[in-house]
């Protein structure tokens, strides 16, 4: 079974100073971890550490899932999860940008803005 290493200071550091510039205010981020599939084809379940918040009624969340290696959603309730297109991003910088831009978009869409 594939290990996927833990969080680093500066991975967060990212998110939370992206988070900071969106929101113009500090938003509490939350440490868990997470059982996924890395690939279609695995028949078990990976544990990997994700980073997750909420602002606004929408919950985020961001996996890690390898060296390096970043998948991330969003949602409203369990059944209406998105995210941005890309299955998986080498750089948690444009990893966590997307989402937030893809989660804009979403929410300009729903109220007709777009």
């Amino acid at each position: 079974m594939q290990e996927v290493p833990d969080i680093s200071e500066s991975e967060t550091w990212v998110i939370k100073t992206t988070l900071r510039e969106r929101y113009r205010e500090d938003v509490e981020i939350q440490i868990a971890d997470s059982e996924i599939r890395l690939y279609p084809s695995d028949r078990h379940l990976t544990a990997c550490p994700v980073w997750y918040w909420e602002k606004e009624g929408c919950h985020f969340v961001i996996f890690k899932t390898g060296t390096r290696k970043y998948r991330c959603q969003f949602f409203y309730r369990p059944y209406q999860q998105y995210g941005t297109g890309v299955n998986e991003y080498t750089d948690i910088t444009e990893c966590v940008v997307s989402l937030l831009q893809a989660q804009a978009d979403h929410s300009a869409k729903e109220r007709g803005d777009l």
